[in-house]
């Protein structure tokens, strides 16, 4: 379904009842990037959580608008659409890449509204020269797939997926690569353009006071693009928070290692009822 959030129309896909989770996708990319490593959690024994998922301007089904130029507008953007689809509700959030940078700001501005966060390889440092990295390498080729793949596809994939296989890859093309694909890369670029359009104009992680509610860090050891090091100097901020960093794992750690990221998000969720509930 499309909403109306002041200028765009934005695609919106709700899931569920219960206790609502706004998830926030990264930068190029799509709501199938949420939906595609999330809803797998939702599928047995937990039937009491509403889903939002939705397409950042410029992404996915959702046009690109005039007035949203750098990471603060799209700040503005995501309270919007919260102001919208749950009006005066508590709620968990949860951020995959750049998302993990817009979550941390939402966290910031309403953190009485939030019960829990999530972060999925969180863009912690605009700037791509100043974050701390690590290389790119692939632990784990599939030669029968290689020979399948352009060249293009098999750099785009090495850039995301160190433990790659042909299931993965199918995971990647459906849940990342579509929403690549189909965006508005003139308008991401715009954001994108540099670090004084691509960072907030205020410090995100300069809190009034440590967020207390369960949260999540997952970050991929081999991630070459957000890395994990700079993430764990989040942990000051986030005093209920578990921190992972998984081996053979890149920017896509939730298709690559789906099995822990599956247990991990499971166990924050028990966390998060075990705190509401008390």
């Amino acid at each position: 379904m499309y909403l109306r959030i002041r200028d765009p129309k934005v695609y919106c896909e709700i899931v569920g009842e219960g206790k609502p989770i706004v998830m926030v996708h990264g930068m190029g990319v799509d709501h199938r990037t949420m939906k595609g490593c999330m809803e797998p959690v939702f599928q047995s024994r937990r039937d009491n959580w509403q889903r939002i998922y939705f397409d950042l301007p410029g992404m996915g089904s959702t046009k690109g608008v005039d007035w949203i130029t750098n990471s603060d507008d799209m700040l503005k953007f995501v309270l919007a659409l919260i102001d919208e689809t749950i009006p005066n509700q508590s709620f968990l959030i949860v951020g995959e890449s750049y998302g993990g940078y817009l979550v941390r700001a939402v966290v910031r501005e309403r953190p009485a509204a939030v019960d829990g966060m999530l972060l999925i390889c969180p863009l912690v440092i605009a700037d791509d020269d100043q974050r701390d990295v690590s290389p790119s390498s692939v632990f784990r080729r599939d030669s029968v797939l290689e020979e399948r793949l352009e060249l293009a596809e098999r750099e785009f994939l090495d850039l995301f997926l160190v433990n790659q296989s042909t299931a993965n890859w199918e995971r990647f093309g459906a849940e990342m690569l579509a929403g690549f694909e189909c965006g508005d890369p003139a308008f991401t670029a715009k954001i994108r353009r540099n670090a004084a359009s691509y960072a907030f104009t205020f410090d995100v992680d300069e809190l009034a006071a440590p967020f207390e509610r369960p949260s999540l860090i997952v970050t991929g050891r081999q991630d070459c693009l957000t890395g994990y090091r700079d993430a764990w100097k989040l942990m000051k901020n986030y005093p209920r928070s578990s921190f992972a960093v998984l081996d053979m794992a890149g920017h896509g750690l939730q298709i690559e290692q789906a099995g822990l990221f599956n247990s991990l998000v499971n166990e924050w969720l028990y966390r998060v009822e075990t705190a509401v509930a008390t």
